[in-house]
């Protein structure tokens, strides 16, 4: 499996986010990547740090040389879909190809409202997403766009240079649109904090999909983020169904049912402090058990 490292970019100093991008970077994981808030979540106090996302995944493309390194993922609705594709692949260059972005609609009601963005209704966000997604496509394929819809204008934009190694995820926990959406755009699917039941049933529904629009499966990778409180007295502050606790050997019969649905990526996902110890011991403990 590919093991990745998933860090919110809050309640951390900088040097402590590298020092977590180095450690992902160094022992072994594929995959390290940022989100896209604008305050901590939960939300308990507007003061404590939160760092944007495009910058910190600069950051964390310019800090290492080995993991993929992404984004789960960039509210569409915070960016004109150019500046984000143009973002993207900036990224993908600092990376010498390494980059992934995950879009998504967007669902935290207050940094909208207070950063400007009010909160449009779901349906409409995931419109939105959708045209966002249609350019953003455009973009890098190299094709001129020439796009009209309800919420973006763009009449010749192109983008250049193009692409190196750059990937588009899809990432939610939704049963439609969110899956419809993956099947059409993206080359991969992540599911946040979703128990197996919840990731056998989106992968069932991801199939369908796929076939609905003429496409193999297959050709999506699919992963799965997992709160990280294994061998910790922490109570998750994420869904507990969605994250490894207990033991190091429950760790590794979790991940081992993820495995077995055919779930081909596991994030472990922070939320600070970042229990240096535990994830030690789960590089030299857990990690052996499912590399090739």
């Amino acid at each position: 499996m590919k093991l990745g490292i998933h860090a919110g970019p809050q309640d951390l100093s900088m040097d402590e986010l590298k020092r977590l991008w180095k450690t992902g970077d160094e022992q072994g994981f594929h995959w390290v990547s940022v989100w896209d808030h604008f305050y901590a979540n939960p939300l308990q106090d507007r003061a404590n740090p939160c760092f944007e996302g495009v910058a910190a995944m600069s950051g964390l493309a310019a800090s290492t040389r080995n993991v993929r390194v992404g984004c789960l993922v960039f509210c569409a609705l915070f960016r004109n879909p150019g500046v984000l594709a143009k973002a993207g692949v900036t990224i993908d260059h600092l990376s010498g190809g390494r980059a992934d972005m995950g879009i998504g609609a967007g669902w935290f009601e207050e940094e909208f409202r207070e950063f400007g963005y009010g909160f449009p209704p779901l349906g409409r966000r995931f419109d939105q997403l959708e045209e966002a997604l249609t350019i953003i496509r455009t973009l890098w394929s190299g094709e001129e766009v020439q796009f009209k819809g309800k919420y973006y204008d763009m009449q010749g934009a192109v983008c250049s240079p193009a692409p190196l190694g750059l990937r588009l995820w899809i990432g939610g926990r939704g049963k439609q649109r969110t899956i419809d959406l993956a099947a059409r755009f993206a080359d991969g699917f992540n599911m946040p904090y979703v128990s197996p039941d919840v990731a056998r049933d989106r992968l069932q529904r991801l199939a369908r999909a796929c076939e609905q629009h003429g496409r193999d499966a297959a050709e999506l990778d699919t992963s799965v983020n997992l709160g990280f409180y294994m061998n910790s007295e922490r109570t998750p502050d994420i869904n507990p169904e969605g994250s490894l606790t207990g033991s190091v050997q429950e760790a590794v019969d979790t991940i081992g049912q993820f495995r077995d649905l055919g779930i081909q990526g596991i994030n472990i996902a922070f939320r600070p402090p970042v229990d240096w110890d535990n994830l030690q011991l789960y590089i030299e403990e857990v990690m052996p058990h499912f590399k090739a």
